[in-house]
């Protein structure tokens, strides 16, 4: 069958080249009009209980995690030149597209006690900019009076002020967010040059952003990179330069189908579906190989063109094949879950690792056809002395020393499940990131001096209208369960309308200090006019914002309220047990029969998110094994040929597990996807070494000794350059920046290594013990 559709593909080759022409500069077009997707929140199915929290809460109150904060530490910032220039910065942010308000010392309200009019008005403290030291003194004296604002926008012994930048949930979670982003630290920089003061910068929209486009960045110079180097490596080997064109055509061409099918699919580019570009060069750069290599190898024996190619086809076609069979379904399982992310993720790269297969078959013969035969040089490779004597070794290592393998297998393996039970799963929001890095030195300066920026929300349900107004009972167990988060190591000092209220009794007292407190029954009285601006809507620097700011905690029945509270980022193995910790004690402050209370927010989300890619992609790669060996099973229609063929592709993805125990890596969702592409390209060598196998063993009578050493001589070559090759390409990830993408790097090399020593030295072992044929 194989051998005919090698004639058909000869005979319709012009026809052929040019389908795949049309096709591609389709794909191109459709490529052309990819979008990135921000919506971190599609990692989790919609039926999470987290996800339907989280989509309750920004139905109920916007949004959240869309603040900027900006940071300083100066003892000059009262001087009246330094507090115009964050003044004037203030200004400055508020002008730019996509910021929606400020909120800093130079913008803080006080709140006035109108006993004509019976209702608190709110007045700004100060007026810059200041030509007059005394008048800015006598401010500061009344902005140190209200305990609302300290650790909120300042923290006087630390002398530590911050800023908060509140940017539009449109602009943030579009195209436009480094636009944003760039805007707003274009202003930052403006005043560290006038003032020679640093500035820290974080905040969950800023992190995501400067490390959404760094990978970005990197992950495309990586890519360009990796082909590079690819095409360096294949013409060391084929000494061809048409040869390295071709191959990169080809992968050339599944990059731009796998991104047009993206679009085609109306999917956006994600975390995810950004690798899928490179998986496409891992599993393309083989197919390449092997073709050339067979065709290599048939000219040699047949010297002639159309016979070799011809041969090339139908040796190799079923080979092929049932390698990006076995690849597509390692990925294509993914879209079996219940997550947005990775069923988009598994269904385009599963499509486009077996369309890989037809731009292979339908491209590579038709050119090579076009090509002179190939010179002496082109197959000098072939008869590599060096590569030979190893191939020679693994002969002798079969036939002579299947004990010593076993031992050092079983040894490398007990070695390897030790340390599986070491590897930890944990993610950070800042994953990745060295240590001196800017944007992780900021966060921890944060973290130090305000108690951290990663937003969480805490919602109380009283259950019924009114229910926070009706008596002083709710508003007492939501300070009590403030205080108790206040007191807590890993958060900020919450913020909730019972500090409002709290403000509120301090300026019906005429300022007070000593009145910043819940109100009693007997001060209900003022609440209630007080809550009623919750229709307010006046622009964010007008006298009544603050009203409005503070009404942004409570729902218009005045039945839930909000306790925002901002926290370290502690990661997603601590995060659980401080979440239960919480909900504990609030069970025992709030009468769960009376009240509900609930945990949410962007730092909940993305971490739960990060949890369930990482255990969809663990029991993916399960059903992926199993589907895989039922094809293995198909295919060859043996158990013995199952037996061997599973335990050296078992062994790599367990050695690099225990590596991982061993050096402390984690399980994240960039670590994990070693797996998936690991055991899609060891697979692809055990398929293309036992067909082989399979196709020698009428030549040799079904003898199973010599049919090994020619599959040994036959395959080991390409095996290897195969493996070379690939290794080059992932080798360079491990230069980059992020831990993850390092880990990418070198594991992937890692596990490429051990799976092409247990194909070659291992499985001729499994076949000649067990008498495979």
């Amino acid at each position: 069958m194989w051998y005919k559709a090698g004639k058909a593909i000869l005979r319709f080759r012009v026809s052929l080249l040019f389908v795949l022409l049309i096709v591609t500069g389709f794909m191109a077009w459709q490529a052309s009009k990819v979008q990135l997707s921000y919506d971190f929140t599609r990692a989790l199915p919609t039926d999470n209980k987290k996800f339907v929290e989280y989509q309750a809460f920004l139905k109920e109150f916007g949004t959240d995690g869309n603040t900027v904060v900006i940071g300083l530490q100066a003892d000059q910032f009262f001087q009246k030149e330094y507090f115009n220039e964050v003044f004037a910065l203030s200004q400055r942010l508020k002008k730019v597209a996509g910021v929606n308000g400020v909120l800093s010392v130079p913008d803080a309200m006080n709140l006035l006690n109108d006993e004509v009019n019976q209702q608190l008005v709110p007045s700004r403290i100060f007026n810059p900019p200041y030509s007059n030291q005394s008048e800015l003194d006598s401010a500061r004296l009344l902005f140190n009076s209200l305990p609302f604002y300290k650790t909120l926008l300042h923290v006087p012994e630390k002398n530590a002020y911050l800023l908060g930048v509140t940017v539009s949930k449109d602009s943030i979670n579009s195209k436009y967010r480094s636009v944003l982003i760039n805007d707003i630290l274009k202003e930052a920089k403006y005043f560290e040059s006038n003032t020679k003061t640093e500035l820290r910068i974080s905040g969950l929209p800023f992190i995501r952003t400067i490390i959404g486009d760094r990978i970005k960045d990197e992950m495309n110079w990586f890519l360009i990179g990796s082909l590079l180097l690819s095409a360096v490596t294949l013409f060391l080997f084929f000494r061809s330069v048409s040869a390295t064109i071709m191959s990169l055509l080809v992968v050339g061409m599944g990059v731009i189908w796998s991104v047009g099918t993206l679009v085609l699919f109306g999917y956006k580019i994600t975390l995810l579906t950004a690798l899928i570009p490179p998986l496409v060069v891992v599993i393309g750069i083989p197919n390449c190989i092997y073709f050339l290599n067979k065709y290599h190898t048939a000219y040699r024996e047949k010297l002639n063109k159309e016979e070799a190619l011809i041969t090339m086809v139908g040796r190799m076609g079923i080979v092929t094949l049932f390698c990006n069979i076995a690849a597509a379904i390692g990925f294509a399982v993914f879209a079996l879950t219940k997550s947005q992310l990775l069923k988009e993720f598994g269904a385009v790269a599963g499509i486009n690792i077996l369309l890989l297969f037809f731009i292979s078959l339908f491209f590579i013969p038709p050119v090579l056809s076009f090509l002179p035969p190939p010179k002496a040089k082109h197959t000098k490779y072939l008869d590599n002395a060096f590569l030979a004597a190893i191939l020679v070794r693994i002969e002798r290592w079969t036939f002579h020393h299947a004990k010593m393998v076993y031992l050092i297998t079983a040894v490398i393996t007990i070695v390897s499940i030790i340390g599986i039970f070491r590897i930890k799963s944990e993610g950070y929001i800042v994953d990745d990131l060295p240590k001196a890095d800017k944007i992780y030195t900021d966060l921890k300066w944060f973290e130090e001096n305000f108690g951290g920026v990663m937003p969480l929300e805490i919602i109380v349900d009283t259950k019924k209208k009114n229910g926070l107004v009706r008596s002083v009972k709710p508003i007492a167990a939501i300070d009590e369960f403030s205080a108790y988060l206040d007191s807590s190591e890993y958060t900020a000092r919450p913020l909730s309308f019972v500090e409002g209220l709290k403000f509120a009794k301090q300026a019906f007292y005429d300022g007070d200090t000593m009145s910043y407190a819940i109100p009693y029954e007997s001060d209900l009285a003022f609440i209630g006019p007080y809550l009623r601006s919750k229709k307010d809507t006046v622009k964010t620097d007008s006298p009544n914002a603050f009203n409005k700011l503070v009404n942004n905690f409570i729902d218009t029945n005045k039945q839930k309220a909000r306790i925002s509270v901002n926290m370290k980022d502690i990661g997603s193995a601590k995060l659980p047990a401080l979440l239960t910790k919480f909900e504990a004690r609030a069970n025992e402050i709030f009468d769960t029969t009376s009240y509900k209370v609930s945990f949410t927010g962007s730092s909940v989300s993305f971490l739960e998110g990060s949890s369930f890619i990482i255990n969809g992609l663990k029991e993916s790669i399960f059903w992926a094994f199993l589907l895989i060996a039922l094809c293995m099973l198909y295919l060859f229609k043996s158990f013995r040929i199952l037996i061997s063929s599973l335990i050296p592709n078992l062994i790599p993805l367990i050695v690099t597990a225990g590596v991982m125990g061993w050096m402390g890596i984690a399980l994240k969702p960039s670590t994990v996807l070693v797996f998936s592409v690991a055991l899609g390209i060891v697979i692809d060598v055990t398929i293309r070494f036992l067909i082989n196998y399979k196709q020698e063993l009428p030549a040799h009578k079904n003898q199973v000794d010599p049919t090994l050493i020619a599959t040994i001589r036959h395959t080991g070559i390409s095996i290897i350059y195969t493996s070379l090759v690939l290794i080059a390409g992932f080798i360079i990830f491990s230069f980059s920046d992020f831990g993850g993408t390092k880990a990418l790097g070198w594991l992937t090399s890692l596990t490429l290594v051990v799976g092409t020593v247990t194909n070659l030295v291992l499985l001729p072992v499994l076949i000649k013990h067990i008498s495979v044929k």
